[in-house]
């Protein structure tokens, strides 16, 4: 095995494509099983703006992987991209690797060759490759331009943003899959008061159900209004 710049990778137990409101975006998913599973597409861009689930499908990806045992691998570049780029060593032994935020080291030349030499390695060897930005390669100001060509080999997606209705129903089906209730009246309320991207609010869900169980009362739209009219300026839910 190449030998391997020492990475923590830890998959998170909740972001499967199970726990994944697809809304319009069902076919993406489809795309990305089949991709994982080596009958698509070798290489997905996926992209949208921050917030609507990119990382969760990555994740997902990799459990899906780990199901079909093929050996997965989680990067998120945003993490360590003040780290060496030798990191990218070792990763083409992995069967499906998927790379999180590259915006992030875009612009840098060393990291860039580092990425493509890798992609090339990776390709070449015909594991799959999904990787995640908030942009197009041709929106983002590359230095080198094989990192460029690399980036476009694949299937490049765009995830579909839910819009508000389909954020309610995001909201209920996250709600329970966490274990409670929530109605659609209470989905809009905190539409109406959160117009924050979909990690924010599923950080609210968690916060929200930690309330109600410990007031030990279920989750309404008076009930929440108390909560927020108690909360401080300098504490948010």
């Amino acid at each position: 095995m190449t030998e391997q710049y020492p990475l923590h990778f830890e998959f998170r137990a909740n972001q499967t494509f199970d726990d994944f409101f697809a809304g319009a975006n069902q076919p993406i998913i489809e795309d990305l099983k089949q991709c994982v599973l080596g009958r698509g597409e070798q290489q997905i861009f996926l992209w949208a703006k921050t917030g609507q689930g990119k990382s969760h499908l990555l994740q997902a990806c990799c459990h899906y992987a780990q199901q079909h045992e093929f050996h997965s691998f989680y990067f998120d570049l945003a993490r360590y991209k003040f780290h060496n780029y030798a990191m990218f060593l070792g990763l083409d032994d992995f069967e499906v690797v998927c790379i999180d935020n590259i915006d992030a080291i875009i612009g840098q030349k060393k990291w860039e060759q580092a990425l493509s030499a890798f992609m090339q390695r990776h390709y070449e060897r015909g594991h799959r490759l999904v990787i995640a930005a908030t942009n197009l390669p041709n929106h983002m100001t590359l230095k080198t331009s094989d990192v460029k060509n690399n980036l476009g080999w694949g299937l490049m997606i765009q995830l579909k943003t839910l819009v508000n209705t389909h954020t309610v129903d995001a909201l209920i089906f996250k709600a329970d899959s966490m274990g409670f209730e929530l109605s659609p009246q209470v989905g809009r309320f905190l539409m109406i008061q959160h117009h924050d991207d979909l990690e924010s609010l599923w950080l609210l869900l968690k916060k929200l159900d930690r309330a109600s169980l410990s007031a030990k009362r279920k989750l309404t739209v008076p009930f929440l209004k108390q909560l927020f009219e108690m909360q401080r300026p300098t504490e948010e839910f």
